[in-house]
């Protein structure tokens, strides 16, 4: 069977950027198109606007450089508009090669914005395309409000159609701009545009203002849509657009006779790397790249995952370079804290096994965050046994900070029987505190894992008078691993997380 190519255009650096307080730098737009064309293997990538600002310019000029030298100029587009020739301006002198023009797709926009016939407005994107193909410049066209256009004005919208077949346009692209489409519509009105123009490549760009973005997607890919545009982490403005993780994973898996070039196991790389760019935390329910959406929490889950994989599909982390976790709380049975268990390297008999099912449970109830690495504690706690007792404990601390002084720290440490102190300066009473044990693990010859986060809230279920929980994520060569602590004052409680970690490395 031949399989139909679908062309994946990615506008998370142009409509993307429309997400509310979001704006890469120069250096991220290369890094993130550099990804996306090499490590992801999208077709196209749309970059920016053009006449947005200088700084959006030298982006642009950038990445043009970049890619004329690697063959992907050709790959790289720009939005412009219908406004004399000034884009085409922009657009020559950033070095840029595909334009995306934005032309009213609605009886609707063309008549209470523009104020114009639509005879005007075909004669003046015919101009614009004739000006930027003497420039060596090609030319897709954006039809703006066509979902719209197609409910309320399509003798328009056909109108339009019927003109841009007769101009040297490579693309025409079709997009949800307010996200209203159903996904009824989206395959009625595509496979209506295709039947009657079915040389002619379409793009379709959804937005998700009802959620219904993917679906979307899925039924313009049934009507035969030649092309789409997604966004990282469903980026882009209001609600965002269509996610590029979710999309190819339902094309992939729901529509086989339909072939993209992606590399699903570089998705959730790009996703973490754009959610750094942006400061636009990934929900971490998302599908695909949320935090927990491969994590089994129900104890009948992991269960039948030991029985013949019960509760797999075919969403399968190691696709999307992920791996399977298994929570722990007040529905964990044995078989999830045997799951854990086996990653730690332990084993329990089974009486022992039951009696840190029923602690574990009980912490849930409590509302307590319990990870594998308290896995050893519990034990330790629940079996009165000394195999995993603590072998390094803060035994004494003083924390000093006074007005125009840096804050410092006094420590006093055991670990294994000997008994240490030192004292440091830092940029605040932790950091003073780190510094000092950082002197005592010196002494030992050894390092302490890496701080990557830190984080501080309300311990769930407390008021805002009661205890608070820090959350601190560490990094050894060999693994990432979070400790808690919890207690009223926000520095003891890192203290107590941090010898946590002591103890687990």
């Amino acid at each position: 069977m031949t399989r139909r190519k679908i062309e994946i255009m990615d506008t998370t650096l142009r409509d993307g950027e429309q997400t509310s307080g979001v704006s890469f730098s120069v250096s991220e737009k290369l890094t993130i198109t550099q990804l996306l064309l090499e490590e992801l293997l999208v077709d196209r990538v749309e970059i920016a606007s053009a006449r947005v600002s200088e700084g959006e310019f030298q982006a642009v000029k950038n990445v043009l450089s970049w890619a004329h030298r690697n063959g992907y100029a050709d790959k790289i587009e720009v939005l412009t508009f219908v406004d004399n020739g000034v884009s085409i301006e922009w657009m020559v002198n950033s070095n840029a090669k595909v334009q995306n023009l934005l032309t009213k797709g609605s009886m609707n926009h063309l008549t209470h914005q523009l104020k114009k016939t639509p005879e005007q407005h075909f004669t003046e994107i015919k101009q614009v395309i004739e000006l930027a193909q003497s420039k060596g410049i090609a030319t897709n066209v954006y039809l703006e409000d066509w979902s719209n256009g197609m409910r309320n004005s399509p003798d328009y919208v056909f109108e339009m159609l019927d003109f841009l077949a007769t101009q040297p346009v490579k693309r025409i692209l079709l997009p949800d701009t307010l996200g209203i489409l159903t996904p009824a519509e989206t395959f009625k009105f595509l496979s209506s545009i295709k039947s009657k123009y079915p040389a002619t490549h379409f793009d379709f760009h959804a937005h998700n203002d009802y959620d219904l973005g993917t679906a979307n997607v899925l039924e313009a890919v049934k009507a035969g849509i030649d092309g789409l545009h997604l966004t990282v982490n469903g980026m882009g403005e209001r609600a965002g657009n269509a996610a590029m993780a979710s999309v190819i994973a339902v094309i992939k898996d729901f529509v086989p006779e339909v072939e993209m070039h992606l590399k699903e196991s570089s998705i959730y790389k790009v996703s973490k790397l754009v959610e750094t760019f942006s400061g636009i935390r990934i929900p971490s329910n998302k599908p695909i790249v949320g935090e927990n959406v491969f994590t089994q929490t129900a104890g009948i889950h992991a269960d039948g995952d030991n029985k013949n994989n019960l509760y797999f599909n075919d969403l399968l982390p190691e696709r999307f370079g992920r791996k399977r976790e298994y929570a722990l709380g007040k529905t964990s049975g044995k078989a999830n804290i045997e799951k854990n268990l086996q990653e730690l390297g332990l084993k329990l008999n089974d009486i022992d096994l039951k009696k840190v099912t029923q602690r574990v449970i009980e912490l849930g109830d409590r509302k307590e965050t319990v990870t594998k690495e308290d896995l050893p504690y519990i034990i330790s706690d629940v079996l009165d046994s000394n195999l995993y007792e603590d072998k390094v404990i803060v035994e004494s601390y003083v924390l000093m900070n006074a007005m125009g002084l840096r804050p410092s720290a006094t420590i006093l440490v055991t670990i294994d029987g000997e008994q240490f102190e030192e004292n440091a300066q830092g940029d605040g009473q932790f950091d003073a505190f780190m510094n000092a044990l950082a002197k005592v693990y010196a002494k030992k010859s050894r390092c302490l894992p890496k701080l990557i986060d830190y984080a501080v809230r309300i311990a769930p279920g407390s008021s805002s008078d009661a205890l608070c929980e820090t959350i601190i994520t560490w990094e050894t060569e060999h693994k990432k691993f979070i400790t808690r602590g919890l207690d009223s004052d926000q520095t003891v409680c890192a203290i107590k997380a941090t010898q946590k970690m002591l103890n687990i490395i």
